[in-house]
């Protein structure tokens, strides 16, 4: 037995204004400072003035968004009393407009305790919409929230299924003003939730046609968005994508790469889909000497090798790398510019954080804790996965 969850999914280009179409007295918009200064957040504004609501503005969410920020915006949600509150921006705004919408409802509880196995009975009080202003973290579509512990310098995968968006407001407009290296980065965190999801342990034949799709069109489109921001095809095909790859992974899982990548991102600051893309190639490898079929079907399915088995497997890892590179990111954790002495010395934390990730129950082969170790330290060299 699996699940399937969605919200509504508006798309295309003049998806942005069914917001003038909804019914409400108040909403808060949770966004981060540079949306408000590129002025999409005041798009957000007018149309819901032409729906005759009241907006109000918590635009103070970070990246990799904390615990002290969701409470923070959740005490704003007590004061405001929104009917919607509608999360703006990449993957850290919306986690955070998921986040403060639970708290909102259920000031008893903490963050961490949202998980999958409780009822959280959400939308007495208000509704959520996600509109993404990048292509890349599937937010929009997806009921996992990840919010950082700044204290124990970790990333909690948080969620549950209450948590998916009512409206996901996807409007590939809203994505035109990212620079390359955010498009890169977010497009590669879309590629990541397609392979894994695909490959991962919890897949289903409903989100395996999903993957197999936005994976194909990642690998076409994104080069081209980072080149040619102006260019809306490409910019129109990656918001598809990711969310594609959002209801993928947001219904499978994502597996070893995305738990690699979040300690990475919350030990040494790596931006998150920059991390888990860097890490892709090497799981790959290491999943693959033991159950290569799922990677060697989705090389074939997405056109990169006409080969089976191992060298169907090895030439996704071999195409994953090609890619980052064709987009200007780093194909190792030394290039991405970490100092190999503090590596070391935090690897101990890296491997313990790693291994108690979530992401980490999904995977075709799971490592043991030495095995894992040594993995962080091929990814560090940029050495392709022998063990």
């Amino acid at each position: 037995m699996w699940y399937f969850v969605s919200p509504q999914i508006v798309f295309g280009e003049g998806a942005l204004d069914t917001i003038s179409e909804l019914e409400g007295r108040r909403a808060l918009i949770v966004t981060d400072a540079t949306l408000v200064q590129q002025g999409l957040a005041d798009k957000v504004k007018a149309r819901l003035a032409e729906a005759g609501m009241e907006a109000h503005l918590f635009d103070e969410v970070e990246s990799d968004p904390s615990v002290q920020t969701v409470y923070h915006g959740a005490r704003i949600a007590q004061e405001v009393a929104p009917d919607w509150i509608v999360g703006l921006g990449g993957g850290s705004p919306m986690d955070a407009a998921k986040a403060i919408w639970v708290l909102y409802e259920r000031p008893d509880l903490e963050p961490a305790a949202i998980n999958p196995l409780i009822k959280l009975g959400l939308r007495q009080k208000a509704r959520l919409i996600t509109i993404p202003t990048t292509s890349g973290t599937g937010a929009e579509a997806t009921w996992a929230i990840v919010l950082t512990d700044t204290e124990e310098q970790r990333k909690m995968g948080l969620g549950n299924r209450e948590c998916a968006a009512d409206i996901a407001i996807v409007d590939p407009e809203m994505a035109r003003g990212m620079p390359p290296r955010l498009t890169a980065d977010t497009g590669l965190d879309a590629l990541t939730h397609a392979v894994e999801a695909y490959t991962c342990t919890w897949h289903t034949d409903m989100t395996d046609g999903l993957c197999v799709s936005a994976t194909r069109t990642i690998f076409q489109h994104l080069p081209r968005a980072v080149d040619d921001g102006s260019d809306m095809e490409a910019r129109t095909k990656m918001h598809h994508a990711a969310t594609c790859a959002g209801l993928g992974f947001g219904n499978a899982m994502a597996s070893m790469a995305h738990a690699m990548g979040h300690v990475l991102g919350a030990v040494f600051h790596i931006p998150h889909g920059r991390a888990v893309a860097l890490f892709l190639p090497y799981t790959i490898e290491f999943a693959a000497r033991e159950a290569p079929e799922r990677f060697a079907d989705l090389a074939v399915l997405t056109g990169l090798s006409t080969a089976g088995g191992d060298k169907a497997a090895g030439a996704l890892a071999t195409s994953v790398r090609d890619l980052c590179r064709a987009v200007g990111n780093p194909t190792s954790v030394a290039a991405a510019g970490v100092e190999r002495e503090t590596y070391e010395k935090r690897m101990d934390k890296l491997v313990d954080d790693a291994l108690n990730d979530t992401q980490m129950v999904t995977c075709q082969r799971f490592p043991s804790y030495e095995e894992l170790r040594q993995l962080f330290l091929y990814a560090y060299e940029g050495k392709p996965v022998d063990f």
